[in-house]
């Protein structure tokens, strides 16, 4: 059976309300519908797809332990107007074209220090 696309991200947190906020107001997700869970939390869709699902959890689950998800990554077009946001809102980031790709990352985290790198074609780089 080979893969035929990306579904999902799962991110536990203890910032359940900052976190939507933040994946709505920087990356422009819109929370969505959700099965009734027994545990809160929120889907958060691009288009017609709940890509990125947090689950509310009552301590940090950063405390004692380390996380095996390194990083998630998204495909966009408008860099200057991505990065303008970034900027207005003080996130700190980094962007990085992709050796041998026609590809430049922005890479950023979010307010539970998840990596997560936005992909923009190499075209829209002016550095």
């Amino acid at each position: 059976m080979p893969l035929i696309a990306f579904d999902h991200v799962n991110i536990r947190t203890s910032n359940l309300e900052s976190m939507i906020d933040w994946y709505c107001d920087v990356l422009g997700m819109q929370t969505g519908r959700r099965p009734d869970f027994s545990f809160p939390g929120a889907w958060l869709y691009l288009g017609e797809n709940a890509l990125v699902h947090l689950v509310g959890v009552a301590t940090d689950p950063r405390v004692g332990g380390s996380v095996s998800l390194e990083h998630f990554a998204f495909r966009a077009k408008g860099l200057e107007e991505f990065t303008e946001t970034l900027n207005a809102r003080d996130i700190a980031h980094t962007i990085d074209p992709v050796p041998g790709f026609p590809i430049v990352q922005v890479n950023l985290h979010d307010l539970d220090g998840n990596h997560i790198h936005v992909d923009f074609d190499v075209t829209e780089h002016r550095g």
